[in-house]
């Protein structure tokens, strides 16, 4: 069978002497492994479209009983190249691509989660990313496949709330001591919930998140209490 998608690189791993094996999150068939033939040779056509974050149109060979296909061809529509020019910028992408890796099953289409991370990298690109990207991410991811909240927790305010699961990522810019507080809070939340769920830690570094250097000293002795934070995720 061959079929075309669009698609986002969110893994990578050189396969065999010339060959590649990529991980792609599609709009239509969910999260796939693909074999690209032949991209790490000299003259290799396919390179371009199995590099980390490029999104494109896939043309895809598919062998029945088998589980990994082939790509065939296709066409780059955004390498989102802001990325590739700064440090942190990458790290929050990379994280980003192994939270959908490591959250997402195989063959379980999803466009709202290929939306959302194709919205996450769009902004990155396009803005200086903020301490509130990868937790707004992460909620929203969270939503996607069913470990959402229905309500907010640790006594954040519905209104901060709402603004981590709906506001554009680049207008996620918080400078009250409370707003710092509540976004501190939702990395907690998000950080139970990966130990949670996670059987073993992110390959990637740390999220860049709020920490409590980033805070100011009143809100720092303010604790989260933990088995409110459990409560919550279990149920």
């Amino acid at each position: 069978m061959i079929y075309t998608d669009a698609g986002i690189v969110i893994f990578r791993q050189d396969f065999r002497e010339a060959d590649r094996v990529i991980a792609l999150y599609t709009r239509d068939h969910g999260r796939i492994s693909l074999r690209v033939p032949g991209v790490n040779r000299a003259k290799g056509k396919l390179k371009a479209l199995s590099e980390p974050f490029v999104c494109g149109e896939y043309r895809i060979y598919q062998r029945s009983a088998t589980t990994l296909g082939t790509i065939t061809g296709g066409k780059i529509q955004s390498v989102f190249p802001h990325l590739r020019t700064q440090l942190k910028r990458q790290i929050i992408a990379m994280h980003c691509c192994e939270l959908i890796m490591r959250l997402t099953p195989l063959h379980q289409p999803s466009e709202q989660k290929y939306n959302l991370l194709r919205q996450l990298l769009t902004e990155l690109d396009n803005s200086e990313p903020t301490p509130a990207f990868v937790p707004a991410f992460t909620l929203r991811l969270m939503a996607a496949a069913g470990f959402g909240l229905d309500h907010p927790v640790l006594q954040i305010t519905p209104q901060f709330w709402q603004r981590m699961h709906e506001d554009k990522f680049s207008n996620l810019i918080f400078t009250e001591p409370e707003d710092l507080l509540s976004l501190s809070k939702c990395n907690e939340v998000c950080r139970r919930f990966l130990n949670q769920y996670l059987n073993f830690p992110l390959q990637t570094l740390k999220p860049i998140g709020l920490t409590e250097e980033h805070l100011p000293a009143q809100t720092i002795t303010q604790k989260i209490p933990s088995e409110d934070l459990e409560h919550a995720i279990r149920h």
